[in-house]
């Protein structure tokens, strides 16, 4: 057996058991669902947005939502902000630290929630569509593997998974778990 195998599920054994450790992280997963759920209540939707591998989460995460998880629910109103005629579009006239911002604008509406995911806290395109969130009175709910504190001061409620290894696979697979557990709870509070 290659000894790399058993050491990569043996990391990703050891950062699961610090998320589930992490009650700080457990306490902000209950936080962003609520707050999900509160939108949704309000017949508010959901946006979502992320670079690469966090694109799929966020794309992943909308598409529970809008169709099936675990249960038979009325479909939930969430839009990831992936459409690539879209971003192409505004990266090209605006520059892609746009490509999120003016999805938000586009898109969001007072009392909306838009989800971010970025494994580093540092992409701009995601701070920018989290400052343009603020602009329109949406609320924010960040999925971090590391950010600093003015990344963290845009946020509602922020969800750092503590991956121990500093590589962003680790991070995207923490995410992964967290997203089912926020549609979990949130078709539990339905």
């Amino acid at each position: 057996m290659n000894p790399s195998i058993l050491e990569s599920l043996k990391q990703a054994h050891q950062d699961l058991g610090n998320l589930i450790s992490s009650t700080s992280t457990l306490q902000s997963i209950e936080s962003a669902a609520k707050c999900l759920h509160d939108a949704f209540s309000h017949q508010k939707k959901v946006l979502a947005c992320g670079n690469g591998g966090s694109m799929c989460d966020a794309m992943h995460f909308t598409e529970e939502l809008s169709g099936k998880f675990r249960e038979e629910r009325r479909a939930l109103p969430a839009i990831s902000l992936s459409e690539p005629g879209f971003l192409t579009c505004v990266g090209n006239d605006y520059g892609y630290e746009k490509v999120f911002s003016r999805g938000v604008e586009a898109f969001g509406q007072q009392g909306d929630v838009l989800v971010v995911f970025t494994t580093s806290g540092r992409s701009q395109n995601i701070i920018e569509s989290m400052k343009q969130a603020k602009k329109q009175n949406l609320k924010v709910i960040a999925l971090v593997g590391k950010c600093d504190e003015s990344f963290s001061e845009l946020c509602d409620v922020l969800i750092k998974t503590p991956g121990s290894s500093g590589y962003a696979d680790r991070v995207q697979e923490l995410h992964g778990i967290v997203v089912h557990l926020l549609i979990e709870l949130v078709e539990g509070m339905l």
